[in-house]
């Protein structure tokens, strides 16, 4: 049974982890994936998990008393994790709205609510939209290369709120990414002035997209004007949003292409 305040928690996703680092919780921590990248200051934790698979019987020999999930992907390791005895929490967020919701879920569910209110200030403060003078930069940000991923909610919602243009702003609520799948000739017709792009899991390659043959006309291409941002400050639905944010603010500001 878990306690009112949780002593060995296990996390299956990177923004838990450095949520509860932040918090203050990480002395608390018995278990992380392997996706979490440790601040060097941080003891380490044993990495029990991917983000789709997890080392069960490794996870079982932590104790937990709470593991902390994200995402559909992860249902069928919720599921399992319950049938074994463990007390399971896992989040689907997927706007920035429901990211702060359970960024304050896990704070209450750890007992760091007073540690938490300063820090989701901050959240909200450094995510806040900036003003937008003339016309906004359409911008494409490619999920994966193959088939092509357009962003999920949350990016859509950075990009709008740095000023920018979503040019895939239909398929925002779609939070599967096989939902969010385009044709090349899409991104084509919409004409993007900004390339952004982190693909889940491996190295984002701005040449490789450049080369396209069929895109070499688009003005993101020959203004050169495609950047990653790094999946950890914009794939992890927590509070290094920030800083991937931050990045988003600075490269359309600084646009060759801007007025």
């Amino acid at each position: 049974m878990m306690t009112s305040v949780p002593q060995r928690i296990v996390c299956l996703s990177a923004e838990v982890a450095d949520w509860l680092w932040r918090l203050g919780a990480w002395h608390r921590v018995v278990g992380v994936t392997a996706w979490f990248e440790m601040p060097p200051e941080a003891a380490s934790k044993p990495r029990i998990s991917g983000f789709s698979s997890v080392g069960m019987d490794q996870l079982l020999a932590l104790d937990p008393d709470l593991v902390i999930g994200f995402s559909d992907v992860q249902a069928d390791i919720a599921a399992e994790l319950i049938r074994q005895g463990c007390t399971v929490l896992t989040t689907n967020q997927r706007t920035l709205k429901e990211i702060e919701e359970a960024l304050i879920l896990i704070a209450r569910s750890v007992g760091c609510e007073s540690a938490a209110e300063p820090l989701l200030e901050e959240f909200r403060t450094k995510l806040f939209p900036v003003g937008v003078q003339g016309q906004r930069l359409r911008v494409y940000f490619e999920e994966w290369n193959d088939p092509l991923v357009a962003g999920i909610a949350w990016v859509g919602e950075l990009i709008e709120r740095a000023g920018g243009e979503d040019i895939f702003a239909d398929l925002r609520s779609c939070g599967k990414a096989l939902d969010r799948v385009v044709k090349p000739e899409d991104v084509l017709a919409a004409c993007p002035q900004i390339i952004l792009g982190s693909w889940c899991g491996k190295p984002f390659l701005p040449d490789e997209v450049a080369a396209r043959p069929e895109w070499r006309n688009l003005p993101a291409i020959q203004h050169d004007e495609i950047y990653e941002i790094r999946g950890a400050d914009i794939l992890q639905p927590g509070f290094r949003l920030v800083f991937g944010y931050k990045k988003i603010i600075d490269i359309l500001s600084n646009s060759a292409q801007a007025d």
